[in-house]
């Protein structure tokens, strides 16, 4: 299993975490702030088997906006981390 943790603005958490929950991931977002601005962001959190990592990531590039060729912002940090144990109550 691995937890996905994706910064994105906020303003396309929603379309983000809908785009996941469409395909059935579970979303869970955490209001933060970041880089050089300070500018909102918030974490994504998605528990995902194996087998669906890459479908998930997918998701996610789908339904961020378009990057501007002279930016500089990313458009997502992505952190992908190995679960070693799982309990959903």
């Amino acid at each position: 299993m691995k937890l996905i943790l994706a910064i994105v603005p906020d303003t396309v958490s929603d379309a983000v975490s809908q785009a996941l929950t469409s395909h059935n991931f579970r979303v869970t977002g955490i209001a933060s702030t970041g880089g050089f601005l300070r500018r909102g962001r918030t974490t994504l959190m998605i528990g995902v088997e194996d087998d669906q990592l890459q479908h998930a990531l997918d998701q996610i590039r789908a339904a961020l906006p378009p990057q501007p060729p002279d930016s500089k912002e990313s458009r997502a940090v992505i952190f992908v981390l190995k679960v070693d144990h799982f309990d959903h109550f």
